[in-house]
């Protein structure tokens, strides 16, 4: 197995219970602050940016187990704009995790709002503004067409 291995396509509503976990997480974090929780969102996001579902508990548990147990259907969506979104996520963590080592609270609150915020449009609406941040860039040519090549290919609709 490579290290950085993240799918070409992910279940849409698989992705959305996970952004779920982080909207959960961010709460918590901003109304009892504490660096387990900030630390495991933080860990919880380079898993899934590292290797999509494979190893992180939440997108394992929820990929593996219950979407089939709920038989939730699969709506494939393209993985290179959802692992883009993971890295920004992670990126909020960490600021979090810094403004909270160096005791910046209305900062760290801030940034935590900000995080809990687009969770929540990806949870409860499937918009994903990294998604969207993503294809800007590729049609402004800052990202290669090629980086998202093979889900392009293949024959489904895509939900950005």
């Amino acid at each position: 197995m490579k290290l950085g291995y993240y799918p070409d396509v992910v279940n849409e509503n698989a992705t959305r219970i996970v952004a779920s976990s982080v909207v959960l997480l961010g709460v918590l974090a901003i109304l009892f602050p504490n660096p387990i929780v900030l630390g495991i969102l933080a860990v919880s996001f380079a898993l899934r940016l590292s290797y999509g579902p494979k190893f992180e508990p939440v997108a394992f548990i929820t990929s593996r187990w219950l979407v089939p147990l709920l038989k939730i259907s699969f709506i494939p969506t393209a993985g290179p704009p959802k692992r883009f979104a993971q890295v920004i996520g992670f990126s909020f963590a960490v600021a979090a995790f810094a403004l909270f080592h160096y005791g910046q609270w209305d900062a760290y609150k801030a940034v935590l709002g900000v995080l809990v915020f687009f969770a929540s449009l990806e949870s409860f609406l499937g918009w994903c503004a990294g998604c969207f941040v993503f294809g800007l860039l590729m049609k402004t040519g800052i990202i290669p067409a090629d980086v998202c090549e093979k889900c392009n290919n293949l024959n489904f609709n895509k939900q950005q």
